[in-house]
């Protein structure tokens, strides 16, 4: 039988579903920073900082909402929890962004990208698993795959890690750490938004 959690309730779901969106949307904007010269950063970063700022729109609208609605999809902690996770991954990739932006960066290793196409592959999946948190059988599936995109992401992090200190000079694998680092630190906020995932369906089994 399917777990049902006031189906009838979806708004609050479906602001957590349009924070994920924003966060596919933003990797794709870092995408394309990576891929153009510097002269174009300032342009790109600034529709990453419009990617931020609807997400901390829908973040403080989630929350007006809970404080109003008699019936909540879900334990209002269980929501918040969510959505701050979520606003802090599209935080962390708007700082990748600003910093490629300010160190000039024109070109990353092969891994940034290799980051990147998890991240977005997380945030894919997340969109969908917001949607269905009303049909907690549906979102086993979800939290696992998420976990072994995490553990994919900390490996690359750690390649990429010994390559730059393998290749670069001081300076440059400094620059290139920072970017590393917020990227592997994406990836761990969408793993614990799976793991919030998780404990949403132990708690209600």
């Amino acid at each position: 039988m399917k777990l049902r959690l006031f189906p009838q309730e979806s708004a609050g779901l479906n602001l957590l579903s349009q924070m994920a969106r924003q966060i596919v949307l933003a990797t794709g904007t870092l995408s394309e920073i990576l891929g153009v010269p510097a002269s174009e950063h300032a342009r790109l970063v600034e529709d990453m900082h419009n990617h931020e700022a609807k997400s901390a729109e829908l973040h403080f609208a989630l929350l007006t909402h809970m404080r109003t609605s008699f019936v909540n999809p879900l334990p209002r902690e269980d929501m918040y929890a969510l959505s701050r996770y979520l606003n802090e991954a599209i935080e962390k990739l708007d700082a990748a962004a600003e910093l490629v932006s300010l160190y000039k960066l024109e070109r990353l290793p092969k891994r940034a990208a290799d980051q990147l196409e998890i991240i977005s592959r997380q945030a894919e999946l997340t969109v969908d698993a917001m949607r269905k948190l009303n049909n907690l059988d549906d979102l086993e599936d979800y939290w696992i795959e998420i976990l072994r995109l995490a553990k994919r992401a900390e490996r690359t992090h750690r390649v990429w890690v010994a390559d730059m200190l393998r290749e670069m000079k001081s300076t440059q694998y400094a620059r290139n750490r920072d970017i590393a680092n917020q990227l592997v630190e994406v990836t761990k906020d969408m793993r614990r938004i799976a793991t919030q995932v998780g404990s949403i369906i132990v708690k209600e089994s």
